[in-house]
């Protein structure tokens, strides 16, 4: 009798071993199966904002695109708009001075058609008249007459018509100014056509 006692309560043992194993593994399984579904609704989180981040880069990287189309799009109306202007500025820049122009040329005209009724000496002084404002429409603008007799021979203001040879200068001289030179602000517009004298050679 004690041995078969001692059977059955070992076969009992055993199967609650069994029962504590399996339990166990249930267990284990079902934390798995959390464990799984917690990644799985991570990796979705991350999934959506990723999705999410994409979208806002989308939509940042349309707006970067439409600035950029406008840019290049303003910039080429501006580069037109100041050809535009530009070819306008040459066209009529010279507008106000012509205007003055045509004063000095209405009076060359009446000076012209009034030449049966003029004595020498008066039509002299209408010339001198349209000559002076003439210049001074010229100096206005910027324009200098280049002072050159008896100044010193500059090449940069001065180009040598005649030259002459003379023992009574040490440098050579304009003596004569052939036709005036004129400079436009500071800048050489014209020579002053001139008749030189120089050293004479062996001197």
């Amino acid at each position: 009798m004690p041995k078969r006692i001692g059977t059955q309560s070992v076969e009992a043992k055993g199967e609650k071993q069994e029962k504590e194993i399996e339990i166990e593994y249930i267990i284990d399984k079902d934390i798995e199966h959390k464990d799984k579904q917690n990644e799985t609704k991570t990796l979705k989180n991350k999934l959506k904002k990723k999705e999410t981040e994409i979208k806002k880069l989308k939509k940042e990287m349309k707006k970067i695109k439409e600035d950029y189309l406008r840019a290049i799009a303003d910039k080429e109306n501006a580069r037109k708009r100041l050809e535009r202007e530009k070819n306008e500025f040459y066209q009529y820049a010279l507008i106000d001075l012509l205007k003055e122009l045509l004063v000095v040329l209405d009076n060359f005209e009446r000076a012209i058609k009034s030449k049966d009724q003029r004595d020498t000496k008066s039509f002299q002084e209408g010339i001198e008249l349209i000559y002076k404002q003439c210049l001074r429409l010229l100096i206005k603008q910027g324009v200098t007459p280049i002072e050159s007799k008896g100044k010193k021979f500059d090449p940069h203001l001065h180009q040598a018509f005649i030259t002459e040879e003379s023992d009574e200068v040490e440098d050579a001289e304009v003596i004569e100014e052939l036709q005036q030179g004129y400079t436009l602000h500071n800048r050489l517009l014209r020579p002053a056509l001139v008749k030189v004298v120089v050293p004479k050679k062996g001197n």
